[in-house]
């Protein structure tokens, strides 16, 4: 049965939490709790940062699933927030650089997380949220999941989002997300590379949950060595890549986890990662 750890309460929603966190077999799953949004204010931000800075040195925690509670993944940025600080004696420029500072932190947090992060995708995901899709490792959806950077429809254009959206989907599929603000939908998202999985939503959960146990089950270290090999190498030139790629071998068979792995295989047992 999975156990409820902890919830981390943001003093300004005394109503409840803005992110549940459960854990259950190495899984943490991280809900945001803020319906019918799930805005991406800096509270919710600041909070999320904290529980996944929380997991990266959690030994018991070997995967992340981000999900969300109602009908809207997140509805990114909270433009009521940043409106109210255009009465700043700045109009507001300070209050907007601590956002989107903060928000590139948040997404740079999930790609330097020596563990796999999962988004489970339930409803609409825009913007800043689905900045946040893309930033994950992995994302599953709902048939019924929809996804789009609409800055332009309000005179923005999506930047940061741009960013990661670039290096998920496909080049041209990104910009045409980016130019006309349009909502595509989670067939569309599959094909510009945006999602991994379709499921029906009643099987969302579950579907996820298998994912996550899956890959919670093999070896901590090589899931943390490849994960930061892979974000490396991908922005490099080819043989430069394949170079970095073979020292990455090289430390990896000098592991622990390595010697136990193949001497498993090599006698016809199960691999025990949990040596001290």
């Amino acid at each position: 049965m999975a156990e409820v750890l902890s919830f981390r309460t943001d003093a300004g929603k005394a109503s409840g939490s803005l992110v549940l966190r459960q854990l259950s077999d190495g899984v943490l799953r991280l809900t945001l709790n803020n319906p019918p949004a799930n805005h991406l204010s800096l509270a919710m931000m600041e909070t999320l940062m904290g529980e996944l800075q929380n997991a990266a040195e959690d030994d018991d925690v070997r995967v992340v699933i981000i999900a969300s509670t109602g009908d809207v993944f997140s509805a990114g940025h909270d433009l009521k927030e940043l409106a109210e600080h255009r009465a700043d004696a700045d109009d507001g420029e300070a209050f907007f650089e601590e956002t989107f500072a903060l928000a590139v932190d948040l997404m740079l947090e999930i790609t330097k997380l020596p563990k796999p992060v999962i988004a489970e995708i339930d409803g609409l995901a825009t913007a800043a949220g689905c900045q946040l899709v893309a930033s994950c490792d992995l994302a599953i959806c709902t048939d019924t999941a929809t996804f789009c950077t609409p800055g332009v429809n309000i005179g923005l254009f999506c930047a940061t989002p741009m960013v990661v959206l670039t290096r998920s989907a496909h080049r041209k599929q990104a910009m045409e997300m980016l130019l006309t603000g349009e909502t595509i939908d989670a067939s569309t998202a599959k094909d510009f590379g945006l999602v991994n999985r379709i499921v029906p939503k009643q099987y969302l959960q579950q579907v996820v949950t298998k994912y996550a146990s899956v890959i919670a089950s093999k070896s901590p270290m090589a899931l943390q060595i490849g994960k930061e090999a892979f974000y490396r190498q991908v922005e490099m030139p080819i043989e430069e890549a394949y170079g970095y790629a073979a020292e990455v071998m090289v430390d990896s068979m000098m592991t622990e986890d390595a010697e136990e792995g193949i001497g498993a295989f090599l006698e016809n047992r199960m691999p025990d990662w949990s040596r001290d």
